[in-house]
């Protein structure tokens, strides 16, 4: 076999290894299919973004406080939206829709941990005739508020972490820089060395 050979069939097989933007039949990859995802990981349903959920509460509260019925306002914020939470809710709006009672309607809603709290104020709010618009205005405020809070400790914990590497780097150049000179001075005025 030729040196002209020997250096072809190299570079084809680094083009097959290589990482980078997957081209159709040229990486090895694509000829050996990865493993498929254990079941428990398949059936896990998408979480749902903590703003979005915010944004379907704000969006709640101003179809409540416009006039509409709290089923035709459930129905109207989760049109187009997915997740547990959405289903959740439509589950609600579809009992309440046919005349069950507060505490059957709510049901679906108090089993999903992102509306339960929610569910917890519509049921208080028929007992007692308070506005559900304030409930669901104020579980935005709260998701934002948490949002908030997370954000600042990342960014705090950020910091720290960043302080490491830069007293790693920057220690050894003082002490090399600024202490030794210092220590090899008057070591040599004091006749030591």
């Amino acid at each position: 076999m030729s040196t002209a050979a020997v250096v072809v069939a190299l570079l084809g097989a680094a083009l097959l290894t290589l990482p980078g933007r997957p081209i159709p039949g040229l990486r090895l990859a694509h000829l050996f299919p990865s493993p498929r995802a254990p079941a428990r990981i398949r059936s896990r349903r998408p979480r749902s973004d903590p703003l979005d959920l915010a944004a379907t509460w704000d969006l709640l509260a101003a179809c409540l406080r416009s006039g509409q019925p709290v089923p035709a306002a459930l129905r109207a914020v989760t049109d187009d939206v997915t997740g547990p939470e959405a289903d959740a809710l439509r589950a609600t709006a579809g009992l309440l829709e046919l005349g069950a009672d507060a505490a059957e309607a709510w049901a679906p809603a108090l089993d999903c941990p992102g509306t339960a709290e929610f569910a917890r104020a519509a049921k208080r709010t028929a007992r007692s005739g308070t506005t559900l618009a304030d409930a669901a205005t104020g579980l935005a405020r709260g998701i934002r508020a948490s949002l908030g809070d997370r954000a600042e400790a990342r960014a705090q914990r950020a910091g720290v972490l960043i302080a490491g590497p830069l007293g790693l780097c920057f220690l050894p150049a003082f002490v090399c820089l600024g202490v030794v000179p210092v220590v090899l001075g008057l070591a040599g005025r004091l006749n030591v060395f």
